[in-house]
């Protein structure tokens, strides 16, 4: 990656203002222009490491309150079945396979929904279980909200010097 990529990425990752030319106030800030940030960014996407842009939404904001991570208890030998089943549900956000620790913690495939209402997310609980045909399962519901970023974040201690190639 040029130190262009990783600057425009640092910039972009908290967002972009509400105004009429977005991208003007981030190719300042970088100080190249704005054809230069565009061409950056299409690089970035051709190359699969900017999958696409969009608007983040505050779910609470529009109603969508309950939010759970789900710990199933599959078998090792049905999470390559039961694992993208599951993702192929539009109400599941995140689905991943983790390790158990035996004798301690035997769940071994997360899901994470998000609902309007907990009597939603039992009845997607009780879909998802019921076409699985796990019954083993933990749920966890979020209580307040302390953080919320973007998985992927570039640390200020990151940022190289940019130049244009003006």
């Amino acid at each position: 990656m040029t130190p262009l990529s990783v600057a425009a990425l640092y910039e972009l990752q908290a967002g972009v203002q509400m105004v009429e030319e977005p991208f003007r106030d981030v190719a300042r800030r970088l100080g190249v222009s704005e054809e230069e940030v565009f061409a950056c960014l299409e690089v970035l996407r051709e190359g699969g490491v900017l999958r696409r842009f969009g608007a983040r939404i505050d779910q609470r904001r529009i109603g969508i309150t309950v939010n759970a991570m789900v710990a199933w208890g599959v078998p090792p030998d049905r999470v390559e079945t039961v694992g993208p089943a599951m993702a192929a549900h539009p109400e599941v956000t995140h689905c991943y396979e983790r390790r158990t620790i035996p004798g301690r913690w035997e769940h071994n495939l997360f899901t994470v929904l998000h609902q309007p209402d907990h009597e939603s997310l039992w009845r997607h609980l009780s879909a998802l279980s019921a076409e699985s045909g796990i019954e083993e399962f933990v749920v966890l519901v979020s209580g307040r909200e302390f953080k919320r970023v973007p998985a992927a974040r570039i640390p200020p201690s990151a940022m190289p010097a940019v130049r244009s190639a003006r």
